[in-house]
C-alpha cells in the first residue's frame, strides 16, 4: 500500500449494515470481529498506513495502537532493532513505545531555524541502529554505540565509525565499470537508515536522507563512495554557525566475482566551509536533533535530495561571497602599498 494513501476502509463506527436488492443484508467492514481486523488486516499494513488507518474512527485508533502491531512494524521496517537492548528501550519509549519511536524515525528531522531552548541534558551516550536496503533486500543491520563524554569524543573529529577495519560485507550488486558508469542503480536501488537513539532521554531521530544524494567513484583505487546526507542547524553560539551536514558515506570496494564489498560505513559532520566538527559541538547540534521537529514522511529520498541541492548551493553563494570579500581585501591591501610607497618617495624627494 501507499504510504501516502488512505487505506480503502470504511468506518467501523458507521450506522447498520446495508441491504441488497432482495432486503437481505450485505456484510459490513464493522460487522468484522476486532479480532478478524487486527490479525488479517492491520498486521499487513506497514507504518503510514497503519497510523493513517487509526484515524479512520475510534475503533480502528484501539485496534492500530496495539503495541505488539508496532513493534512488529520496527523490526521489519529497521531490523537492526530486534537487538534485545535496543528493543527494550523502544518499548521504554513514552506516549506509545514502538509507536512514539516510529514517529520519531521514519520521516527526516527538520532544520528548524528557531528551535526551541533545551530542556534536557545532553545524552552521555549514543545508539546507532543502521540498516541498509538495495532493491529491498537486506545487506546490513547493526548497532553501534557510543559513549559521549570522554575527552577523546569531545576533542577529537565527530566521526561514528560502523565497521572495523577488517570487517567486509559482501553484496550482491555488480562492482561498475568504466567512467561511463556512474551508479544510476545506486542512487535509485539503495536505502540506508540511520537512526540515532539517545538512551537516557528515550528519543530517537533518522540522520539518513534515506537514498543516496551522491554516488562517486574514486579515480585511482576505483572504489565507489554511495552518500547520505542530512543538513541540520547549527549552533548559533559556536563555530558551526548556519547550516551543518551529517554525512554518512557507504564505501564499497570489488571482490573477486565482482561484486561490492562494503568496506567502511562512517558518519561525519561538517559545517558551511568543509572543515569537520569536533565531538561537542556535534553533539549539541545532535542533541537539537533529537529534541527537534519532524518533517513528513512521504517521499523522504526526493526531500532529503532537495534540502542537499539547497545545502550546496549555499555553500557555492558563501564560497562566492568569501572570494569577493577578500579579492576586495586584496585590492585594499595593494592600494595601500602604493600610496605607502608614493608618500615615501615624495617625502624624500621634497625632503
Amino acid at each position: 500500500m501507499n504510504p501516502t494513501s488512505k487505506p480503502l476502509l470504511p468506518s467501523s463506527d458507521s450506522s447498520t449494515a446495508k441491504t441488497d436488492d432482495q432486503g437481505g443484508a450485505t456484510p459490513n467492514f464493522s460487522m468484522l470481529h476486532p479480532d478478524i481486523i487486527e490479525s488479517h488486516i492491520l498486521t499487513r499494513l506497514d507504518g503510514p498506513s497503519l497510523a493513517t488507518t487509526g484515524c479512520s474512527s475510534a475503533t480502528l485508533h484501539r485496534l492500530s495502537s496495539q503495541e505488539h502491531l508496532w513493534s512488529q512494524i520496527c523490526r521489519s521496517t529497521w531490523p537492526s532493532t530486534a537487538l534485545p537492548r535496543v528493543s527494550r528501550l523502544i518499548s521504554a519509549f513514552p506516549d506509545g513505545g514502538p509507536r512514539a519511536f516510529f514517529a520519531n524515525s521514519f520521516p527526516l528531522p527538520l532544520p528548524d531555524p528557531t528551535p526551541a531552548a533545551s530542556r534536557s541534558p545532553q545524552p552521555s551516550e549514543l545508539i546507532s541502529a543502521v540498516d541498509i536496503y538495495y532493491r529491498s533486500e537486506l545487506i546490513l543491520a547493526k548497532v553501534e554505540e557510543t559513549e559521549t563524554v570522554t575527552g577523546w569524543f569531545r576533542c577529537s573529529p565527530f566521526r561514528i565509525d560502523l565497521l572495523e577495519p577488517k570487517d567486509v560485507v559482501p553484496t550482491p550488486i555488480k562492482h561498475p565499470e568504466g567512467d561511463n558508469d556512474s551508479g544510476t542503480s545506486l542512487m535509485e536501488d539503495m536505502t540506508l537508515s540511520w537512526i540515532l537513539i539517545d538512551p537516557a532521554g528515550r528519543r530517537a531521530v533518522n540522520l539518513s536522507s534515506h537514498k543516496p544524494v551522491a554516488v562517486q567513484r574514486h579515480w585511482l583505487s576505483g572504489e565507489v563512495q554511495v552518500r547520505f546526507a542530512s543538513i541540520l542547524v547549527g549552533d548559533h553560539k559556536g563555530p558551526a554557525r548556519g547550516h551543518v551536514q551529517c554525512e554518512v558515506v557507504v564505501t564499497c570496494g570489488k571482490s573477486e566475482g565482482g561484486e561490492m564489498r562494503v568496506r567502511d560505513v562512517s558518519m561525519e559532520m561538517e559545517d558551511m566551509d568543509g572543515m569537520h566538527l569536533n565531538g561537542k559541538d556535534s553533539l549539541v547540534i545532535l542533541h537539537r536533533a533529537l529534541e527537534g521537529k519532524r518533517g513528513k514522511a512521504r517521499n523522504r529520498g526526493e526531500e532529503g535530495r532537495r534540502r542537499y541541492e539547497e545545502y550546496v548551493g549555499m555553500k557555492s553563494e558563501r564560497k562566492e561571497r568569501q572570494m569577493r570579500t577578500e579579492g576586495a581585501l586584496d585590492v585594499m591591501c595593494v592600494a595601500s602599498g602604493v600610496i605607502t610607497f608614493v608618500a615615501f618617495w615624495c617625502f624624500v624627494w621634497w625632503r
